[in-house]
């Protein structure tokens, strides 16, 4: 029997990396794995949809669903997860010093609706009572200069953005102070560098285990979505491609677990996964609707009331059906 072609473009995790190396097949499918960065894949798959099989930006998956304007529909595997309060820098000089005092301040974000920013400002709000029209807000390139909006922003009333000037980076606006603070997912290269930019949680990993011990929220960034054009001819697809990601993790743990040569370059590694483990459970990076219904709720009610998405979205808008409930035996 002849089987299905299928390209798959992503970043090669460890959690995934047995799919990309052949150990695990996608049933059905000779599968062409293309190994790149996320933010490559986003791009090419919301602009070209070059892929049939592909990692894509959580927040920007709901915005074009929201829109009705997609080109893939998902499964509940999630590739990337992060807490976020790593992820807001500061100027020392501004008189920050509890998330409370971002408030009146001017906040830089390369994309505004990018998904760190979207749990970042939901967990300001939920936990700190800071709402965004509360902060003004910068937007544009990181480290190089022309960054714009993927998509158009129809913000609430009262919530301020402004994109920074195309030949500047909101790098550079932090090392000199034209902004207070930063929002992004990866450190800006005034970090470190510059003694007055530091994080607004200098122990994050703190705040970030006290924050999942009070809400139980691990959140998604990413998500894996196939190209419906191929869903319609081939329903199966998407049960198998779901199955393949959940056998590729348990590979992963299993290999986390061995303790008589190490996989991973560092010299505890697994008393590192032990500690997740007694926090967060057996399962700490969970795929599938069920076992995530805290953090779906809370990113599809971010976004709405950030004005991101004109309604709000429900697991059933997002995720192809059949995922929802396997076979048990």
């Amino acid at each position: 029997m002849t089987k299905l072609t299928v390209s798959l473009a992503g970043c090669d995790y460890d959690r995934t990396r047995a799919i990309f190396d052949g150990r695990v097949q996608i049933k059905g499918c000779d599968t062409i794995p293309v190994a790149m960065s996320p933010e490559e894949a986003f791009h090419r798959a919301f602009r070209f949809q070059e892929f049939d099989i592909t990692e894509l930006s959580l927040s920007n998956y709901m915005n074009v669903t929201a829109k009705g304007i997609g080109h893939y529909a998902a499964i509940p595997v999630f590739p990337s997860r992060l807490f976020r309060h790593s992820s807001i820098y500061i100027r020392g000089d501004r008189g920050i010093e509890k998330p409370e005092d971002l408030k009146g301040k001017v906040i830089g974000v390369p994309e505004y609706q990018m998904t760190a920013a979207v749990w970042i400002r939901g967990i300001l709000q939920d936990e700190y009572g800071i709402r965004p029209s509360d902060m003004r807000w910068r937007n544009g390139g990181l480290e190089q200069p022309g960054r714009e909006q993927k998509v158009k922003l129809d913000l609430p009333e009262g919530v301020e953005l402004q994109a920074i000037p195309s030949t500047e980076t909101l790098a550079q606006h932090l090392d000199d102070g034209r902004i207070d603070a930063l929002i992004t997912a990866l450190a800006p290269s005034c970090f470190k560098k510059n003694p007055q930019v530091r994080r607004l949680f200098p122990d994050y990993r703190a705040a970030e285990e006290e924050y999942y011990r009070r809400t139980g929220i691990f959140p998604i960034m990413h998500v894996v979505g196939i190209r419906k054009r191929l869903l319609e001819q081939h329903p199966w697809l998407a049960v198998n491609t779901y199955v393949a990601f959940l056998e590729a993790k348990a590979l992963c743990y299993r290999d986390q677990e061995k303790i008589g040569h190490l996989f991973t370059t560092l010299p505890w590694p697994v008393d590192e996964l032990e500690r997740a483990r007694s926090l967060m459970g057996p399962d700490f990076w969970s795929y599938g609707v069920q076992q995530n219904t805290r953090e779906i709720e809370a990113i599809t009610r971010y976004a709405f009331e950030q004005g991101l998405n004109a309604r709000r979205l429900t697991a059933e808008d997002l995720f192809v059906p059949s995922t929802f409930d396997l076979a048990k035996v």
